[in-house]
């Protein structure tokens, strides 16, 4: 498929058709281009919930009441739902994994080189955490480089897709123990195949002009 015309066509599906399911092949090629997504210094904070089962998806919808009961049946219908998590902090034992991860990937010609990778990865995360004060925002940004990744892959894929904030996190992050883990939740996105009923299938896309989102230097 096109990339332009996925990028025209994809759009934030509104309501699933319940009986229409993923195949499975299909659901685990996106889920390793979402572990591929690109992230800052590759620290990759992230961690996903994957929900398939009607039970698991229940459990997230407890978290889509009240004010957020609208999405609750965009979970509860998706044929999979992604809760897509940010680590709270970045630990030094996580950034000896990571720096172990590289070598096992081959990516070190000699010792030197790893010890620049370590120095060069914490000195980000001390950057952001003691001289901006916003590590965790910027953690959170490149979880939401991934999302956007999982969107784009979702429509090339033919795949419906509902990235949504509208969520009780609170209750989201007691129900799976995240802070226990040293995650927060931070966004749910809903796959599977659009219902007949969804209004948002046929509305044409708006998008501010050319002229307003870009300056050519």
């Amino acid at each position: 498929m096109d990339s332009l015309h996925t990028a025209k066509t994809r759009y934030t599906t509104k309501a699933y058709d319940a009986n229409k399911k993923i195949p499975q092949a299909q659901f685990n090629k996106l889920l390793e281009i979402l572990r591929f997504s690109p992230s800052s210094v590759n620290i990759q904070p992230w961690h996903f919930l994957i929900a398939e089962s009607d039970a698991a998806k229940q459990r997230i919808a407890a978290g889509l009441t009240g004010a957020y009961v609208y999405n609750a049946a965009k979970v509860l219908n998706s044929s999979h739902t992604l809760v897509f998590c940010t680590r709270t902090d970045i630990s030094p034992e996580y950034l000896e994994q990571l720096l172990q991860q590289d070598a096992l990937s081959g990516r070190f010609k000699d010792d030197k080189a790893k010890q620049a990778q370590r120095d060069t990865r914490h000195g980000y995360v001390e950057y952001y955490r003691n001289e901006l004060n916003n590590l965790n925002a910027w953690l959170e940004n490149q979880t939401y480089l991934a999302l956007g990744q999982l969107l784009f892959a979702a429509a090339m894929e033919g795949i419906d897709a509902t990235p949504m904030e509208g969520f009780d996190r609170n209750s989201i992050n007691q129900e799976f123990g995240l802070s226990e883990k040293n995650l927060k939740a931070s966004v749910i996105v809903a796959l599977g195949y659009r219902s007949e009923h969804d209004f948002n299938a046929n509305l044409p896309k708006s998008r501010l002009p050319d002229d307003v989102i870009f300056t050519r230097l």
